[in-house]
């Protein structure tokens, strides 16, 4: 019985895929790079979370009730000096402390609670920012890694073929190094992303307190002296 000769690709296919073998090639370099500066990246941002959790252990509700309390009496007495230095109290963070500066300014304006709402949905904003770089990390790392993988393993496996086990050790290597990293900077960046969101979320809260207690009309009736 005969069989059919195998035939060939076509040319055009033929030059198709050796032009996707070079860009893949080319791509081998940029993507360790990149690599290590995610890793980079990822390591400076877990030192400004330590940053950031070391400034917060002062964090009470107790005491930033207390804060807020002082403020308003300042407030009331028409003592800005005073009311700025009570509230650096409750400056658990640099972006923190602008927003409460930035309510002390807006709080002499006569749509004084449109602007501390404003100044609130600023914050917000920027700490969403803030939270985009780790985000980003968490999908790039573990791409950047998926593809430092699969790139050498064309190489090695034309080593193999040629029966070149060193090159095939080598690419192996390679391959396999840039996932335990890609991984690594994926799931340093998730913990940091989890655990900040956390703690912005807290600060957004603490200030919507603050801002509710120094924009609270001091005529209306408190609740325990409502008529039952």
């Amino acid at each position: 019985m005969e069989y059919p000769d195998r035939q060939e690709p076509p040319a055009m296919s033929h030059a198709i895929d050796e032009a996707i073998f070079h860009v893949a090639s080319v791509l081998e370099v940029p993507v360790l790079v990149l690599a290590l500066l995610a890793l980079a990246v990822s390591l400076v941002e877990t030192g400004a979370f330590a940053v950031e959790l070391s400034r917060r252990h002062r964090r009470r509700f107790d005491r930033l009730s207390e804060i807020a309390d002082e403020a308003r009496k300042a407030l009331d007495k028409g003592d800005r000096q005073e009311l700025e230095t009570v509230l650096t109290g409750a400056g658990w963070s640099g972006a923190v402390t602008e927003t409460l500066e930035a309510m002390v300014d807006d709080l002499s304006h006569p749509l004084a609670e449109t602007k501390i709402a404003k100044a609130l949905a600023d914050f917000d904003f920027d700490a969403q920012r803030r939270l985009g770089r780790t985000r980003l990390l968490v999908r790039f790392g573990p791409a950047l890694g998926l593809m430092g993988t699969l790139i050498p393993l064309s190489p090695a496996l034309s080593g193999l073929a040629r029966g070149n086990l060193t090159e095939l050790s080598s690419d192996l290597r390679v391959a396999f190094s840039v996932t335990v990293l890609g991984l690594l900077v994926g799931a340093i960046a998730f913990g940091l992303s989890l655990y900040r969101d956390r703690l912005y979320g807290q600060d957004l809260s603490d200030l919507e307190y603050v801002a509710s207690v120094l924009t609270a009309d001091p005529a209306a009736p408190s609740r325990g002296g409502e008529p039952g």
